[in-house]
């Protein structure tokens, strides 16, 4: 049995059972790469007798070489009425051609009488068949006992009878399943360490697998314990999708078992790639990112109170369990209503402004943020906007407009057809007063078409600004429509994106906060490279 661990990924299948997570073909085969440069040993394709597009994904890996990882077909033991060369099952998981083969069996006595509806002794006979039926066919075949942890507990000796026929079929993983997920870290130690023995007794070299889910939120956990018992090969997802609660998440598992627990895996020498990749299958499956997420979240790194961040600048250990870096994510110091002067200092070098402890303008920055935090204001995701801030407080930061004022008109002719707004706008810019007009889809959409036909024909390079996102959250629920609002935009360029913030009982003047800071920190920023 190899010391050295395995990790294997189901996203492509079990993930994809999680609620709302849908992926293309195409989005497969992209994570198949990406999952293969970061050295994921083995990566579960599919279940090719399940669906079309998993027989499709199988037929366009046949041109695809893996660098390191197999590739791994799914399904199930044979139908207990066909033999197993004509189970059609079966005979699906050949035809995929993939180097490495999974396919599950009943260990809990309960669903082979009420799921399969057959005998006890007849499950034990299709899992050895089917493995066996398979074994000269495919390099690498695992053996995934579902829900083992239960049925360990309901009828240990028919669920070790299982893993006796796993192991007469040839399977080289003994992958034992919480396929409920609702088994606890201190139920593990000691149905590992009779499997151990079981496997002892048998004279067996398989290797032992763990395969949890998250129902009771110990996925991780259950698998960290599986390995510190000797499991070597390491089911899960990234990112933790799947059915339900979700699986175990190889994005947490892999920084513990290769950084915390110092156990060699391939995936290390790669592991500084993990935050991309979990980035990757988000942005594929279209869902947004968990910045709470361990490891590779945008919060997991990120220094809030002045004490923190002090202590972190002199010594990131103090308040960080490992260096970012190595999972390639980064350090982050956020400003806030608990920040002292260690994260204005450490923003000011961010930024590269000349500012230190004694200087004046440092007390307006922080007298004004926590002043502008009271109205609403949050700079986590703003921070062009708290620059300008900054920057204004310092008295250095250039006047690229004026604004007179402006107008917006919504008008509802009749009720089947699209609402017609407009915007006007009166500005000066470089001394000269504009005035224009705009139609838009919404007021907000209305006045930046406006503002920027304005600026424009000054400032050309704002042709390659766009705004990406547009978010607003409501503060003061209890006011209903009177509530106060805080509007998030986020915009980019050709070089870089850049997040600013407006609060407002009025959700077009937040918006118009929001936009004119977006705005100024583009014309700022392009004036810099044009000094620089």
């Amino acid at each position: 049995m190899s010391n050295k661990i395995e990790f294997y990924d189901t996203t492509l299948r079990d993930g994809t059972q999680s609620e709302n997570f849908n992926l293309s073909l195409d989005d497969k085969i992209k994570i198949t790469l990406q999952l293969d440069k970061l050295g994921i040993d083995y990566i579960e394709g599919g279940w090719p007798g399940s669906n079309p597009q998993a027989v499709d994904y199988f037929e366009q890996m046949k041109g695809i070489k893996l660098k390191h990882a197999v590739l791994t077909a799914f399904g199930a033991t044979r139908h207990f009425q066909k033999q197993p060369d004509k189970d059609p099952n079966l005979q699906a998981l050949l035809a995929a051609k993939t180097p490495g083969i999974t396919i599950f069996g009943k260990s809990w006595d309960i669903h082979v009488h009420d799921a399969l509806r057959i005998e006890l002794e007849d499950n034990l006979q299709i899992i050895e068949d089917s493995l066996a039926y398979l074994r000269p066919h495919v390099k690498h075949l695992i053996y995934d006992a579902e829900h083992f942890f239960d049925g360990f507990k309901k009828n240990r000796e028919y669920c070790l009878a299982t893993l006796t026929s796993a192991i007469s079929g040839g399977a080289e993983a003994l992958v034992l399943c919480d396929t409920n997920g609702g088994t606890l870290p201190h139920e593990i130690q000691p149905i590992m360490e009779r499997v151990k023995e079981f496997l002892k007794e048998k004279n067996s070299s398989a290797t032992i697998g763990i395969h949890p889910h998250n129902d009771s939120e110990t996925g991780v956990a259950n698998g960290l314990l599986a390995v510190s018992m000797g499991a070597t090969h390491v089911q899960g997802t990234i990112n933790g999708y799947g059915e339900r609660c979700g699986n175990a998440n190889l994005v947490s598992m892999i920084p513990a078992v290769v950084c915390k627990m110092g156990l060699e895996a391939e995936v290390g020498s790669s592991i500084d790639k993990l935050y991309s990749v979990s980035r990757l299958v988000n942005e594929l499956a279209n869902l947004p990112h968990n910045r709470y997420q361990p490891y590779v979240g945008e919060s997991a790194f990120a220094h809030k109170g002045g004490i923190h961040v002090s202590a972190v600048q002199r010594n990131p250990i103090t308040y960080e369990h490992i260096e970012p870096e190595k999972v390639g994510n980064i350090r982050r110091v956020l400003i806030s209503d608990q920040a002292g002067k260690s994260n204005v200092l450490h923003k000011a070098v961010k930024y590269g402004l000349n500012l230190d402890a004694d200087d004046p303008a440092m007390t307006t920055i922080i007298k004004k943020l926590k002043e502008l935090e009271n109205q609403g204001f949050q700079y986590e995701g703003a921070e062009a906007s708290f620059e300008l801030l900054m920057r204004r407080a310092m008295d250095i930061h250039p006047k690229f407009f004026d604004l007179e004022g402006f107008r917006v008109m919504n008008n509802k002719y009749e009720m089947g057809t699209p609402s017609l707004t407009e915007a006007t706008i009166r500005l000066y810019v470089k001394g000269e007063e504009v005035h224009t007009a705009s139609m838009g889809d919404g007021p907000v959409n209305a006045l930046d078409k406006a503002m920027r036909k304005a600026l424009i024909r000054f400032y050309p390079a704002l042709e390659e600004m766009e705004l990406i996102d547009y978010k607003v959250r409501v503060l003061t629920g209890e006011h209903g429509t009177g509530a106060k609002v805080r509007v998030l935009v986020e915009s980019r360029d050709q070089r870089s994106q850049w997040g600013t913030v407006g609060v407002s009982y009025n959700i077009i003047e937040a918006s118009w906060q929001a936009l004119v800071d977006a705005i100024n920190y583009k014309l700022m920023k392009d004036q810099q490279a044009d000094a620089g």
